[in-house]
């Protein structure tokens, strides 16, 4: 045998041989179904969204007589126009944009440092520092103890009523440890001896690198504060301070009528879907959010998941 035959043999065996797997009527059955329900939940899912997309932009005739599915009837804007001009509905929305800016920042500074300082196994009373956030998990002093200790320590009629008593979920804490127990222990060890201390580690190698769980556990957060409601109702006493949540509330609640409406036919209107429009310029910011979070939303919930 040749030399030239030799090493086309050679390259002949080193060259890797790619056969394409042949899918079976069963796995292909299977992704027609699959896909066929996940259609079918993702439309189940959006309806109620589209329908009340549509009440919002629909004339009160077509609403009360239920014929307003997934598409406008009767195009109508006399509610929007009402509402966008309501200052108290502005002034609410302001302080919802305040609360979940303020609050977010105090949970994520909160559950970050918490979350690192219990990922290091060298930490004295560790499992006691977990054991103390997984207890809360379960139990806590209810109601009404709670709002004796905020009213007690002032923090009534105040961004810090909302941001302080929910600024650690240990959902999101134990996600973020899980993702701390993994990082790379020889990056932190470079760091160490490059001369940086364990808050330069976590400001300038750690958070940098955690990009992925940052971004989610900001998009849990500033989703639970930009719904949430009851903390204002139990803890703000003037219409000044509530989020536009409380407004909605208020006019889920009791409204039929809007101050303003000129002549019987535009009150009727604007009490027929007054809670659509409201509903969908309070969900509107979050929606237009999450596509730019999205991308670091997948990996991140996953975070933990698979150990190495």
């Amino acid at each position: 045998m040749t030399v030239d035959n030799v090493t086309r043999l050679d390259k002949k065996l080193s060259k890797p041989t790619v056969r394409a797997v042949k899918e079976t009527r069963a796995y292909t059955a299977f992704r027609v179904v699959n896909a066929t329900l996940l259609v079918l939940i993702a439309a189940i899912t959006l309806y109620p969204f589209a329908n009340l997309a549509a009440q919002a932009f629909s004339s009160e005739s077509y609403i009360n007589s239920g014929q307003v599915t997934i598409w406008p009837r009767g195009f109508n804007l006399t509610t929007f126009d009402l509402v966008m001009s309501d200052s108290m509905f502005w002034r609410n929305y302001q302080n919802t944009v305040y609360y979940t800016v303020v609050a977010t920042l105090v949970a994520m500074v909160l559950t970050t440092t918490y979350a690192y300082a219990i990922s290091k196994y060298r930490l004295k009373g560790r499992k006691v520092f977990i054991g103390i956030a997984v207890f809360t998990m379960f139990f806590n002093g209810g109601l009404i103890p709670n709002y004796v200790l905020v009213n007690e320590l002032g923090l009534r009629n105040t961004v810090w009523a909302i941001a302080l008593p929910n600024a650690i979920s240990v959902f999101n804490l134990l996600v973020m440890k899980s993702f701390f127990e993994n990082f790379s222990t020889e990056l932190e060890e470079a760091a160490e001896i490059d001369g940086l201390s364990t808050y330069g580690k976590l400001w300038r190698i750690v958070l940098p690198l955690s990009k992925a769980v940052i971004a989610t556990m900001v998009l849990f957060y500033a989703v639970a504060f930009w719904n949430s409601w009851f903390a204002a109702f139990l803890y703000m006493d003037h219409r000044e301070l509530y989020p536009v949540t409380v407004y909605l509330r208020n006019l889920i609640a009791g409204a039929t009528s809007v101050d303003g409406a000129a002549g019987s036919s535009e009150a009727t209107q604007i009490a027929a879907n007054v809670k659509a429009v409201t509903m969908l310029l309070t969900v509107l910011p979050i929606v237009c959010l999450y596509p730019f979070i999205q991308r670091y939303f997948v990996s991140g919930v996953m975070l933990g998941s698979v150990k190495q």
